[in-house]
């Protein structure tokens, strides 16, 4: 048994053609983040510790689609989502709807070890941020110049894509690379890992998906759906929302080594290839014995990955 660490910052139909300045940035986030929780899991910090730490940092960096980089709503808002799972416990935490969060992982954490409860969002998960003291920020804070043009690109295809005077496979065609820039549509955050001592935890954060309507909650937040941790593994998924949460993605991996007892691997390729729609999704995974799993159905997925034997990759589309 060893330690492993795997992170995401988002799957979708990221094109072989995207430019250095996009590509660059997330490639060089993963890895500073990656160092991060190897440094934790080699210190011994539990793996709970760990993915919350990995996530807040991958909140701050502004090229992934989650706390201050937060894709916009179709009212030009934030809605930022996360949630957080222990394995060895099954507790877990989760929030929506914040505006003013700055780090939604680490509320979160809160609701988990604060509250009698599981999920908290809106109004009512502001409120309890302001009574535990952590940073917020004015909601301009969370908005970029890149994630206001993301979403006048993406209203001005979704007009173009309801003209049903059109065919329609010929309108989204034309209008989806200018949508996509990469992973502006389904970026997501999340990070799992297993520490020395065996123990598993799972971490997800996200804007949302850009455009999407105002109070709309995607899998991010949904233990089970983007986010899932046990005895035997920890999971967070990245990719469309609403395909993620109809095939409870997260939980399906744990649940086919849980009554199958197949391999990390095994359950995750058959969760990923075989149970969602093609170009919808993909995940990290990570198990107690050490495994990882960054298996995916979408053109490409930000990840990066560690293992305590040495192992260490950072990638965005298929390396072999």
């Amino acid at each position: 048994m060893g330690w492993a660490i795997a992170l995401h910052g988002g799957a979708g139909d990221i094109p072989l053609s995207l430019p250095p300045e996009r590509r660059q940035p997330r490639e060089e986030g993963l890895r500073h983040c990656l160092q991060i929780g190897v440094e934790g899991l080699k210190a011994n910090v539990p793996a709970l510790d760990v993915v919350e730490l990995v996530v807040r940092e991958l909140e701050n960096i502004p090229h992934f689609n989650a706390g201050r980089g937060s894709v916009l709503t179709n009212k030009g808002t934030i809605e930022m989502e996360a949630s957080i799972m222990d394995g060895s416990t099954k507790k877990c935490g989760a929030v929506s709807g914040l505006k003013t969060v700055v780090n939604a992982i680490s509320l979160a954490r809160l609701v988990m070890e604060k509250t009698p409860h599981i999920y908290l969002g809106f109004d009512g998960a502001e409120e309890f941020a302001k009574e535990q003291g952590v940073e917020t920020a004015d909601p301009s804070h969370f908005i970029t110049a890149e994630n206001i043009e993301r979403l006048q690109q993406a209203k001005e295809a979704n007009r173009v894509q309801i003209d049903y005077t059109q065919p329609l496979q010929n309108s989204t065609k034309e209008k989806a690379p200018i949508v996509a820039n990469g992973d502006s549509q389904l970026g997501t955050v999340g990070c799992v890992a297993v520490d020395s001592k065996g123990n598993l935890a799972s971490a997800t954060s996200t804007g949302g998906l850009v455009n999407k309507m105002v109070g709309r909650i995607g899998d991010s937040p949904i233990i089970g759906g983007g986010t899932y941790a046990n005895e035997l593994c920890a999971v967070s998924a990245t990719g469309k929302g609403e395909a993620i949460l109809r095939a409870t993605v997260a939980r399906d991996v744990a649940a086919l080594m849980e009554f199958k007892g197949v391999t990390l691997k095994e359950a995750a390729n058959c969760v990923v290839h075989e149970r969602t729609p093609k170009d919808t999704v993909g995940l990290v995974a990570v198990s107690a014995a050490g495994e990882v799993a960054m298996p995916y159905n979408t053109k490409g997925m930000f990840r990066a990955c560690a293992t305590q034997d040495g192992y260490s990759e950072v990638a965005i589309w298929q390396t072999s």
